[in-house]
This record gives C-alpha cells, sequence and structure tokens, in this order.
C-alpha cells in the first residue's frame, strides 16, 4: 500500500507538471503570435492585462528566455519522476517505458495541443496568462539574463556578435514582408499591396529616380512672343512649366496657366500687353539626391507643386512634381488633359515591348515584376548597366530571368527593348 500512494503521487505530480508544460508551450506561441497592434489598441482602450502583454514582449526576448526555462524545469523533473516510477515497476526496463510514455504525453498535451489552441486565438490566450507570466518573468528573468550572458559569450568565441535589442529586420521591412505575404495569401488586392510598398519607398528614393529628365521637360522661351507662349501652355497637358532664356538650362521662371489666363484677362485679351517674368514665379532647385520623402514634407511646407532638380555641379538635370510623388504611391494619375504615352505595349506571345525611357518601377507596377532599379532608373539603363556596353539593334541579353532584346537605338540612347520572361521563352520551346 506504502508503494500504491508513493507512486500515486507520482502520477499526481507528473500530470501537475505535464499541465505546467502545457501552460508554457502554448503561453510562449500565444505571446510570440498575438498581434501587437490590437494589442496596442486594447490598451489605448484600457485593458490592464493588454498593458502587461505589451510590456512582456516588448522585451520578447527576456520572456522567451525565461518561459524556455520554466519549461525545461517541469519536462525534466516530470521526466526524471515517471523514471524513478517504472524503474521500481519494471526494472531497467522502466527506462525505455518511461521514454516512450513520457515522450508521447509531453508531445501530444504538452506541446501540440496547447499551441495549436494558443495559435488559434493567440490574442484572447495571451490576455488570459498575462498576469502569471508576468510573475514568472519576474522570478525567472534574471536566470534567463544570465543564459542569454553565457550563450553570447561562447558565440562570441567563434566570431558570432549578437547584440540585445538589435531587430534583424527595421520595421519598415517587416511591415513590407507582411504586406506581402497577405498579397500571395489573396488577403491583400495587387492596388493595396502596391500603394504600402509606395509608402514605404519613399525614403529609400531620391528625386533623380522620379524625376521627368530635363530631355522630356517642357519648358517656355522668354523670349519667344506672348501669343507664341499663350498657344504653347494651352496646348500643354500642364499647368506649371519652366521659362528659360538663351538656352534650355538657364531656367528663369515658373509659369502657372492660372496666372497667365489672369494676365490675359486683364489685359483685355491683347497678348502684347503681357510681360510673362512679372507673373512668373522664382524657380525652386533641389538637389538629386533629396530624397523622395523629404521632397514631400517640402512641397507640403512651401505649398509648391514643382521644383528643378539639380546635380552637384549645379547643373539642371531634370524637375519633380508633386503629382510625380503621389504617383508613386497610387500608381500613374491620368486626368482628360493628360496625354497618356506609357510605353509598355504586352504581346500575344507573353512578351512586351517597351521604350527604353521607362522606368523600371513603372514596369514592374504595371507586370508586377521585380527587376531592380538600384543601379537603374529606366530599363535602357539597366540594359546597359547589366551589358556593360552600348548594344547594337538586334543584341540579346538574359538576366534576371528575363530575355532583354534590343530593338531600336537613336545615337547612344535606346528606344525601344523586347522583354520576354525565360519561363515563356521555355513554354514555347516544350510547345
Amino acid at each position: 500500500m506504502i508503494i500504491d500512494a508513493a507512486l500515486a503521487t507520482t502520477v499526481a505530480i507528473v500530470f501537475v507538471l505535464l499541465l505546467m508544460s502545457a501552460f508554457f508551450s502554448g503561453s510562449e506561441t500565444a505571446l510570440t503570435a498575438t498581434s501587437r497592434a490590437r494589442i496596442h489598441a486594447l490598451e489605448r482602450g484600457g485593458d490592464q492585462r493588454a498593458s502587461i502583454v505589451a510590456r512582456l514582449i516588448g522585451n520578447r526576448e527576456r520572456m522567451i528566455g525565461a518561459m524556455l526555462i520554466g519549461n525545461n524545469i517541469v519536462n525534466i523533473l516530470a521526466s526524471a519522476l515517471a523514471t524513478s516510477a517504472l524503474l521500481k515497476l519494471f526494472g531497467q526496463a522502466g527506462v525505455a517505458v518511461a521514454t516512450v510514455v513520457m515522450t508521447t504525453l509531453v508531445i501530444i498535451f504538452s506541446e501540440v495541443l496547447p499551441k495549436t489552441w494558443a495559435i488559434g486565438n493567440p490574442d484572447r490566450f495571451a490576455l488570459t496568462v498575462s498576469r502569471p507570466i508576468r510573475l514568472i518573468v519576474a522570478l525567472l528573468g534574471p536566470l534567463a539574463a544570465l543564459v542569454q550572458w553565457i550563450v553570447r559569450g561562447i558565440l562570441s568565441l567563434f566570431g558570432l556578435k549578437i547584440d540585445a535589442g538589435v531587430a534583424v529586420l527595421s520595421a519598415h521591412e517587416e511591415l513590407r514582408g507582411a504586406v506581402d505575404l497577405l498579397h500571395m495569401e489573396g488577403g491583400v488586392v495587387k492596388s493595396d499591396r502596391d500603394m504600402m510598398g509606395g509608402v514605404l519607398d519613399l525614403r529609400e528614393l531620391e528625386v533623380s529616380d522620379i524625376m521627368v529628365h530635363r530631355t522630356k521637360m517642357r519648358s517656355l522661351n522668354a523670349d519667344d512672343p506672348p501669343a507664341q507662349v499663350v498657344s504653347a501652355v494651352l496646348a500643354s497637358p500642364f499647368t506649371r512649366m519652366p521659362i528659360w532664356r538663351d538656352e534650355p538650362d538657364n531656367i528663369v521662371g515658373i509659369l502657372h496657366a492660372k496666372d497667365l489666363l489672369r494676365a490675359l484677362d486683364r489685359a483685355g485679351g491683347d497678348f502684347d500687353k503681357i510681360d510673362l517674368m512679372a507673373i512668373a514665379s522664382d524657380p525652386w532647385y533641389v538637389p538629386d539626391t533629396t530624397s523622395v520623402d523629404d521632397q514631400l514634407k517640402a512641397f507640403l511646407k512651401r505649398k509648391t507643386h514643382l521644383a528643378l532638380v539639380v546635380d552637384e555641379y549645379g547643373e539642371v538635370q531634370g524637375l519633380v512634381t508633386l503629382e510625380d510623388i503621389l504617383e508613386e504611391i497610387v500608381g500613374e494619375i491620368a486626368d482628360e488633359q493628360d496625354i497618356v504615352i506609357q510605353g509598355v505595349r504586352p504581346l500575344p506571345d507573353g512578351s512586351v515591348n517597351v521604350d527604353g525611357s521607362v522606368p523600371i518601377r513603372d514596369l514592374n507596377r504595371v507586370m508586377d515584376w521585380r527587376l531592380p532599379d538600384e543601379e537603374a532608373t529606366t530599363i535602357a539603363g539597366l540594359v546597359i548597366h547589366e551589358a556593360r556596353l552600348i548594344p547594337e539593334p538586334g543584341q540579346t541579353f538574359t538576366f534576371y530571368g528575363f530575355r532583354f532584346q534590343v530593338l531600336r537605338k537613336t545615337r547612344n540612347r535606346i528606344t525601344s527593348i523586347r522583354i520576354t520572361p525565360v519561363e515563356k521563352l521555355r513554354g514555347g520551346a516544350r510547345a
């Protein structure tokens, strides 16, 4: 009877330890899977448990370390007690029996079952266990910190430096990865993904990446007759146009179509009475290395919609507008006055004819491709950068999973390229 009572006590203790192990496993899963955004919203609503959860996941490494230590302590203790009891019943065979029994119980009831339960509703689970976990972390936190210090010391002997509190991914990269994952799973449509990606990219882009190059700028000659200037403004799809004198790079002002119309009205329709420079605003110059995010803030602060982009030598490289920045977020903005020249013409065989001046980012957005835009802004620039030469019409190059065939060239500028995904070529070969 004494042996039976001792065995019953041991079984009861093992059962309690398995429950504690299940509690640790489920809590760890819930606290690592819970939504920080939802917890933050609950915390702002006055939920005290949410405040506890927020503090726990704010020091995630300490929390996980404490729960791992607690989980391992109860698992090892349960296995030791079970082995001791089964040795008395089965002799040396009790070790094998204890291994099989405890492995089965731990995997099913202390790992898979609680983690599956927790992952089904991590927020509610995390809120429920927040107070006991806070106590456990307070008790085992110093031991977890000691273990982390020892681990870092051992890893440093092998040249691995693990700094505390340093995230592997930045917040922007984590958010971008989450949006991409949700898009792949069907939870976010492509347009929303592109819009979110555009917002995140603003601080990574420079105005030189999105500007209208000077070779494509529509501008006015200050010495032209006013009637000719009015005709040029009416023929343009833009409301703001640079004014130059003597040479196109010598910008002396920015003319707004509304200011021109007001001046024309005051002059009673007499073109010769209009003084362009009197109604033009001073040009605003910005460095080509300015981040798009900073330029957007500058536009909003100055309440201006157009700026001229200059290089380090002060030479005009192009212009950037508020609309250019907004299009990086929401995609191409077209109205009834725009001249839409997309320069992207898909063909029935799966290939695409692209103008050399088409920006890589615009092509990626339209075709849902991922061509790199770090070293070049336009498709022609990408081909030249990868080919390390200025190719001739008919030359073909393959990189980044696409075949690029140069169709036309004007002097040293590639004007037309045919791009074909490699999988389309393979599919055609098999057919």
